[in-house]
């Protein structure tokens, strides 16, 4: 490819943009295999312990686009390959961004931001249950991606840390916003200021990973509670994660509203006249 592409649009050719909403995607950095209607999205550069570049960014956006398409997949799961879930952004690319003309490293940055997230929200906005298996390391961004899925099963000893402080950074893909309202805001505050390391023990503790699973059952387990979320009517959860995304900037009657809204919705499903007639049908 010549030079002056960049990563973003090498990860765009990388992967089929526009592919058979039931066929899997197929990329470098980011693998996809469905089976039982689940997806597992495999984060795929071990070597780097699966740092993001610009070109895994643009498959995984590519990955969870495909998968809240597919009317084949009805739940995800996020991990990643090898000894780690993921270490955050590339150091190599922050190298780079630094080498550009000081008028332009600003607005590279704010460029590169909007991408990170459109796909965080790719993570959080998904109408389908996600469970982040945290088969390992997740630091700084990878840690946020985890806090934006609905679900985080961890590994014995995971190590995690929110690291953006020992780079001179901020969290900046969404953890200011998931930490808080998984671990309270004092606690959210003392582990993004300090950037320290804990375990997945000490994390299922306070609530920031919901299970902890033996190495080499985590997928299997992930997968087997991605299935279990996934039987009820994709209507219904797609609009119940929608609305409890929102409950906390919004008021009771803000979430009576949309909750009326989403039944009527719901009243038409094919789900939930199914489940009417049947039970008459067992009444009588």
């Amino acid at each position: 490819m010549p030079e002056h592409i960049s990563d973003a649009e090498k990860g765009r050719n990388t992967v089929n943009s526009s592919p058979h909403i039931d066929s899997t995607p197929q990329a470098e950095f980011v693998v996809v295999s469905l089976k039982s209607a689940v997806a597992t999205i495999t984060l795929n550069r071990p070597d780097v312990l699966n740092a993001i570049n610009d070109q895994m960014r643009a498959e995984l956006i590519a990955a969870f686009e495909w998968a809240d398409a597919s009317v084949a997949v009805k739940a995800v799961v996020l991990t990643g390959e090898g000894r780690g879930f993921c270490s955050g952004g590339d150091v190599g690319g922050m190298k780079e961004r630094l080498s550009a003309p000081s008028g332009k490293v600003a607005f590279n940055g704010w460029r590169r931001q909007k991408s990170t997230h459109k796909g965080v929200a790719a993570i959080y906005g998904l109408t389908k249950p996600v469970i982040a298996a945290m088969n390992g390391a997740a630091f700084g961004l990878g840690l946020d991606m985890a806090l934006a899925c609905d679900f985080i099963i961890a590994a014995k000893g995971a190590k995690m840390a929110m690291s953006f402080v020992k780079r001179g950074l901020v969290s900046d893909g969404g953890g200011m916003y998931f930490l808080p309202r998984r671990v309270g805001l004092v606690k959210a505050k003392e582990l993004i200021l300090t950037g320290r390391t804990i375990e997945a023990e000490e994390a299922l503790g306070i609530s920031l990973v919901d299970r902890v699973a033996d190495s080499e059952r985590l997928l299997f387990e992930a997968q087997q509670w991605a299935e279990e979320l996934s039987q009820g009517s994709p209507a219904a959860i797609a609009l119940t994660k929608a609305i409890l995304n929102q409950t906390f900037e919004s008021s009771a009657d803000q979430i009576f509203a949309l909750g009326r809204e989403a039944q009527a919705i719901c009243y038409t499903t094919e789900e939930h006249r199914s489940s009417v007639e049947q039970f008459l049908n067992k009444s009588k």
